[in-house]
């Protein structure tokens, strides 16, 4: 239990802040992808998936209000930001942004946000050692999935398609 007297706490008038709607942005994101199932969930493509879902899904939430109901009505927005032809790397910079200025105006703490921006951090930082999906064959037919050119990809990279996908089979 926290000590309100001591200021351990994240919001004002010494009360918990809790980041619920990254948390169920994150559980969504978790469900599609354990629905699909593409991919282990103990792997590092799974947390890419995950993340890159996660951020998708908080950062199109313009009306702060994550629904449980109108979870099945945005699959079509998510479809549409994490599809291939999308500056999805650009939107997610532009939000953050956005959330970050808003947050710096209200002078409250942002719990959510911090949690996004560490997702970004890591999606972005890691890389993943993932097929070469640009490599021309050099004539031998690939006999296995381990087989073939392989390039350390950034995470999002990997993750993006991954949700994406994920919410089709979903």
């Amino acid at each position: 239990m926290l000590d309100r007297e001591q200021g351990s706490t994240d919001g004002a008038d010494g009360e918990l802040t809790v980041p619920m709607a990254w948390l169920y942005a994150e559980y969504i994101a978790d469900e599609l992808l354990r629905t699909g199932d593409l991919m282990p969930p103990t792997s590092f493509e799974f947390r890419a998936g995950r993340d890159a879902l996660a951020l998708t899904i908080f950062l199109s939430d313009t009306d702060g209000e994550l629904s449980g109901i109108r979870v099945v009505t945005q699959l079509e927005t998510w479809l549409s930001l994490t599809a291939y032809d999308q500056p999805w790397q650009e939107w997610v910079r532009e939000r953050l942004a956005e959330l970050a200025a808003g947050a710096a105006r209200s002078g409250g703490p942002a719990p959510d946000l911090a949690l996004a921006e560490e997702a970004w951090r890591w999606l972005q930082e890691t890389e993943l050692l993932a097929p070469d999906l640009n490599a021309v064959p050099g004539g031998a037919p690939v006999v296995g999935e381990d087989d073939g050119p392989k390039v350390w990809t950034p995470a999002w990279q990997l993750g993006l398609p991954l949700g994406h996908l994920a919410i089709h089979l979903f």
